[in-house]
């Protein structure tokens, strides 16, 4: 997830500048160096200062980890911070540009390289991933309208999926980007279809064909470039992030050639206001390496020509009540998971799961559900809510 990128190096810091430069810089998000409000930051080590100079949000990040600083709300914290828009009142480090020219020479999701990147994040263990989450394991937004708890929330999401793909009982959906086949199980439990799920992940793959042996579902090792059949409608949900903006054509080039002529296809993802060509420098080097966020006009870009937009829903706020679920959850599990993780680790996933939060309730990121038919196909979309 893209959350946030910036450096804060003065131009000419001079010894002892640092804490004074930070302290005057936070001033401006209402946020305090030691002070007593729930959002400000605790100093436990001054090397939190050059970290963070140096580095930006990437040495915010890492001071983090290392326990440099502390926060009783950090969420609340990196809330402010993204809502000051600190990133327009400071320069840019040679570091951040390096990585910024990177992004946008090489193509950083190739084939060799996603099969790299997906299992250092969705095979980090599957016991975390069913303690922090709900019983389908769903590791995507949450739809809270109505629903009281994460469980409640996720039946919603799903629920509203398959709705909005009109799915009817005895037709073949692809779902891409299966992850554990939650969606994949709901909609042959729920509506009778035969499901077809790819992911990139042999711990997913595993625990999805346990999970629904029992279903017509099939879990397929696989990247998307490699899809053969056409199916009656095509999900994505939480998979466009790992696509990369110099792939979004042909990705939707491939759905497009999978789709029937009378089909729909759902795409659920994070988005941005702005076209990026690479994420935050910190969640690419701890959390999702090579991810990034697609924006209105990339997606509009990549679908020209080849789909018709039938509808386009924004449910972002509900993933900061999601995450802030899963924190909840990832900190009452920890007594039984820090045998088998570390606490560098700890402070790492709780960080990601903060500063997710907070770009999502700042409104940095965004939670987009669209829905495409190809063009010829004439039936008439009612929206569904």
């Amino acid at each position: 997830m893209d959350t946030y990128s910036f450096s804060l190096m003065p131009d000419s810091p001079r010894p002892g500048y640092e804490q004074q430069f930070i302290g005057e810089l936070l001033a401006k998000a209402d946020i305090r160096l030691n002070g007593t409000e729930p959002w400000d930051i605790r100093v436990n080590d001054h090397r939190f200062y050059s970290s963070v100079l140096r580095d930006g949000s990437l040495g915010l990040g890492e001071s983090y980890m290392a326990g440099f600083w502390d926060s009783p709300s950090p969420d609340t914290t990196l809330y402010k911070l993204l809502s000051a828009d600190l990133e327009t009142r400071v320069g840019r480090s040679l570091k951040i540009m390096l990585y910024r020219l990177a992004g946008r020479l090489f193509n950083g999701q190739s084939l060799k390289q996603v099969r790299r990147d997906v299992p250092r994040h969705y095979d980090l263990g599957n016991d975390l991933f069913a303690m922090m989450l709900d019983e389908r394991m769903i590791y995507s937004c949450a739809y809270w309208q109505g629903a009281r708890t994460l469980e409640e929330a996720q039946e919603k999401k799903l629920d509203l999926i398959c709705r909005k793909l009109h799915l009817e009982r005895g037709q073949r959906l692809l779902d891409i980007g299966c992850g554990w086949g939650g969606l994949a199980g709901y909609a042959a439990e729920k509506y009778g279809v035969e499901v077809v799920g790819i992911t990139l992940s042999e711990e997913q793959a595993r625990l999805a064909r346990e999970r629904h042996a029992h279903l017509p579902v099939t879990i397929c090792l696989q990247d998307y470039r490699n899809l053969t059949g056409q199916f009656d409608r095509v999900v994505s949900v939480g998979m466009m992030e790992h696509v990369g903006y110099k792939n979004y054509r042909r990705y939707m080039q491939v759905v497009h050639q999978a789709l029937k002529a009378d089909g729909l296809f759902l795409l659920h993802c994070i988005g941005s206001d702005t076209s990026v060509n690479r994420t935050d420098p910190w969640i690419n080097r701890y959390i999702f390496p090579n991810g990034m966020m697609p924006s209105l006009r990339q997606i509009a870009a990549a679908a020209e020509g080849l789909w018709v937009m039938e509808d386009w829903h924004n449910f972002g706020t509900d993933y900061d009540l999601t995450l802030m679920e899963w924190r909840r959850r990832f900190n009452a599990a920890w007594p039984a998971l820090k045998a088998a993780y570390s606490e560098t680790f700890y402070r790492m996933w709780d960080y990601y799961l903060c500063c997710s939060a907070a770009s999502f309730r700042a409104k940095k990121n965004k939670l987009w559900q669209m829905v495409f038919s190809k063009p010829g196909n004439h039936r008439i979309y009612t929206p569904v809510r």
